[in-house]
């Protein structure tokens, strides 16, 4: 395939978990194929930071010094992965630097990703695509789910309607009608709420294999309480900040910590059954860590009215699409190609983004800009 560059795509989520980084070789629309990958994991430490950040980031000066100190070592683990994958791969182009969320605020247009571009560029002498959302919410989208151009293009001969779910922090959507169109929201909390729940009653950072919830019950009551946040009756596209249901841990605050897991694991299953999509998928793909948990599975599999299976059952890793998408959407905007759409984010019209630095490389290299920029 002409026109194609290899990209290393990084993605920290909203789970704060680490950094994953994956090897794609694209052209933006096109997949040739997909490299090696590798996930680093935060620190404790770094991630207790990360998450203090989230509940101050609304009011947070872009000076604090503990904000600043926290991006750079971020930037410095993003940089560690880009080297390992970089020894393995010499002839990568150009890197897709997404950052660590720290607020997603679109009705006030506001969307911050935390990340030194620059440094990165510098220490890895490669080109980097970053700042992703920033255009689409200034022009009145939501910055978010970015994902489904990159599901599209990799499942395009999956049987369709098809709906991609992808289960982080917060759980999003991604549909692909019989026509080839993409409609895509956020669908409501992922895994954020339960690890965090989990973390405070068991010290551990998420539900692992959902042990907790299995031995608790939902409150259904609770959970009518949780669905009737405004959120649920918006219609899409619409999206979300990792923060933005966090009060509903002190509303299950009452629970055992069983009880409290299993409620908040029925909000992320019902949440996603209550997501209003243009036709019924005929089959549900599952990627992201929420997909390792068995009691998210189960529920999904009796709340929807098709097969729900891991996205892995098709020949894909369920844990580096993210990191493999934002290499992707590099290539994508680096030919100005569309990372908004009206269906997809909400934007007003197909809209590309991302911001280039080469703050490493000089002079640019000629193969950046070889493909025809549409």
């Amino acid at each position: 395939m002409s026109g194609m560059l290899t990209a290393i795509g990084l993605m920290s989520g909203t789970s704060l978990d680490g950094v994953d980084a994956a090897v794609i070789r694209t052209d933006g629309e096109r997949i040739e194929s997909c490299g090696p990958a590798l996930s680093l994991p935060y620190s404790p430490e770094l991630r207790a930071r990360a998450r203090r950040l989230l509940d101050r980031a609304a009011s947070l000066p872009p000076d604090d010094p503990e904000l600043l100190a926290t991006e750079q070592e971020i930037t410095f683990r993003h940089i560690e992965a880009v080297r390992e994958l970089h020894s393995l791969v010499p002839d990568v182009d150009l890197v897709g630097f997404h950052g660590q969320t720290i607020l997603h605020a679109p009705a006030e247009r506001r969307t911050w990703q935390i990340g030194d571009a620059n440094r990165l560029s510098r220490e890895t002498g490669l080109a980097v695509v970053h700042d992703f959302r920033s255009a689409d919410v200034a022009a009145g989208g939501e910055g978010a789910p970015l994902v489904p151009w990159f599901h599209a293009a990799l499942l395009r001969d999956a049987p369709k309607p098809l709906a991609v779910l992808n289960i982080g922090g917060v759980a999003n959507v991604t549909f692909i009608d019989t026509d080839g169109s993409i409609h895509a929201c956020d669908t409501g909390p992922g895994n954020a709420l339960l690890d965090d729940w989990a973390f405070s009653h068991t010290g551990q950072a998420c539900d692992v294999d959902g042990r907790l919830a299995r031995q608790g019950k939902a409150d259904p009551a609770l959970l009518e309480k949780l669905l009737a946040d405004p959120y649920f009756a918006r219609p899409a596209p619409k999206s979300l900040d990792r923060q933005s249901f966090v009060s509903a841990l002190e509303m299950v605050a009452g629970c055992t910590p069983e009880d409290g897991a299993a409620t908040l694991s029925a909000f992320t299953i019902e949440a996603v059954r209550r997501t209003h999509l243009p036709a019924t998928p005929v089959l549900w793909y599952v990627c992201g860590g929420g997909r390792h948990n068995p009691v998210l599975m189960e529920g999904l599999r009796r709340a929807l009215q098709a097969p729900v299976r891991p996205v892995d059952e098709s020949g894909l890793d369920g844990d580096m699409l993210e990191a493999q998408c934002f290499g992707f959407l590099a290539v994508r905007a680096l030919r100005n190609l569309p990372l908004s759409a009206p269906t997809i984010t909400g934007a007003p019209a197909m809209l590309s983004g991302g911001r280039l630095t080469c703050a490493g490389l000089f002079p640019i290299p000629h193969r950046l800009f070889g493909t025809e920029r549409t």
